[in-house]
This record gives C-alpha cells, sequence and structure tokens, in this order.
C-alpha cells in the first residue's frame, strides 16, 4: 500500500488566491468555428450551382456585410490560419478577413456541408418551407440521412472529426479560424460535449463558436457569438 505524498502548501499571495480568466493549456489549439454568411435564396425554378453534388450558393447581399462584420470583428486577433471548405460561401465569408489578415484561406474538403442527396441544389429549404414530413423526421431523428440518397449519418460523422482533427494537429499553441456550414459545426460540437446529437444545430449565419483542444480534453468556450452582427441585427 503507498502513502500519499502531501503537497507542500502554495505561498499565500498579499492579495490572496485570485480568479483568473482562462487561458488555453500549453501546446493547446484554439479554432473558432465560424458558420458561413448568409446565401442566396432558393427558388425552385433557379436550382443552386452545383460543385460536387452540394448546392453551392453565393453569399446573399446580406452575407457580404455579415463577412465584413466577422471581419472588423476578428481583424485584431492573433490569428495563424484560416481554413474554408470546397464551397463557395466559405470562401466569400473569409475573404475580407483574409485580406485583413494577410492570410490565404485553406480548403479542407472533409469540413464540407453534409450532402443532402435528392434535397441538394435548394431542395432542402422548399421541403422546411412546406414542413415536408420528412423535414420533421430529421429533427425528431436527429439525422440528415433520412432524406433520401444524403449522406450516410456514420460516413458525416467520420469526415468532419478527421478534418477537425487535421486543423488541431497542425496548429498547437496556436489560434485559427475555420469558416464552415451549420450541420458541420453542430456535429462537431455535438461530438466535443457529448451532447445530443442535434443540441447544436441552430448557429447563425456568420458566428462563431470557439473550442479549445489538447491532448488531454476539448472544451467548448464560446457559442453562436454574434456580438459583432448587432448592427445588421439591429437594422431589421
Amino acid at each position: 500500500m503507498t502513502t500519499a505524498v502531501p503537497t507542500e502548501e502554495p505561498e499565500v499571495p498579499p492579495e490572496g488566491f485570485r480568479q483568473y480568466r482562462y487561458s488555453p493549456p500549453p501546446g493547446a489549439t484554439t479554432v473558432l468555428l465560424v458558420r458561413h454568411g448568409e446565401s442566396a435564396p432558393a427558388h425552385p425554378d433557379k436550382p443552386f450551382p452545383s460543385r460536387d453534388g452540394h448546392g453551392d450558393p453565393r453569399l446573399d447581399p446580406v452575407g457580404v456585410k455579415q463577412a465584413e462584420l466577422l471581419a472588423e470583428r476578428l481583424r485584431h486577433e492573433a490569428i495563424s490560419a484560416l481554413y474554408v471548405t470546397p464551397l463557395q460561401r466559405t470562401h466569400e465569408t473569409a475573404a475580407p478577413l483574409a485580406a485583413s489578415l494577410g492570410l490565404t484561406p485553406v480548403e479542407v474538403a472533409d469540413l464540407r456541408e453534409v450532402f443532402l442527396g435528392d434535397w441538394e441544389e435548394g431542395e432542402f429549404r422548399r421541403r422546411a418551407a412546406r414542413r415536408d414530413p420528412i423535414f420533421e423526421q430529421i429533427f425528431i431523428q436527429e439525422r440528415w440521412d433520412v432524406i433520401p440518397g444524403s449522406e450516410p449519418h456514420d460516413d458525416f460523422d467520420e469526415r468532419v472529426w478527421r478534418g477537425f482533427q487535421r486543423i488541431v494537429s497542425a496548429h498547437p499553441d496556436e489560434r485559427v479560424v475555420a469558416v464552415s456550414h451549420g450541420g458541420v459545426i453542430g456535429q462537431l460540437l455535438h461530438r466535443v460535449t457529448g451532447a445530443r446529437r442535434f443540441a447544436f444545430a441552430g448557429t447563425d449565419n456568420a458566428s462563431i463558436s470557439e473550442v479549445v483542444a489538447d491532448q488531454e480534453r476539448i472544451i467548448l468556450r464560446r457559442y453562436n457569438d454574434v456580438a459583432h452582427l448587432l448592427p445588421l441585427l439591429q437594422v431589421h
């Protein structure tokens, strides 16, 4: 039987033991997960352009303004790298911040949005607007693959986690931005926190969620921060 060795009592500072602001542990990576800005509306007679089967709309003018406000919010932060997905709405969201920081965005295909099968190219929004029974089942079952032809849940989960881990492993002791999609951010935060699958399914366009990852653990520090978008919210 081993006897625990008592630790040495620390010297008491004159002001006592204060509470200090959180700082990432040595070797940790801070990832700011940003959802892209608002994309163009979907029209039944004008399907979205497609890239690799995914609907690929550009940003709406509101989304362009959101991207500008995001860049203003983050331009003074020590950001080492900027990541986007192959879809153009993430590139357009990242562009003002990339110009401000002098960074070239790097594509991570694994962080592209979940593939919606038969509901790509804007069909998902039409089904949502009419409250299609399958749309309702997405949120009852908390999985996207109830949509015909969509990406299997386990495949989506695996690739999103792989993309996130790639970024984390490349940036110890650094702070990076990853501009991605609502479904991806929701899935990542489900994995990070152990919450139910769709607990974080409501991220706003151009919002910031902050995750700190090291070898010991991953923690969620901030979710759906939209303080930088207040000028737009006040207009509406």
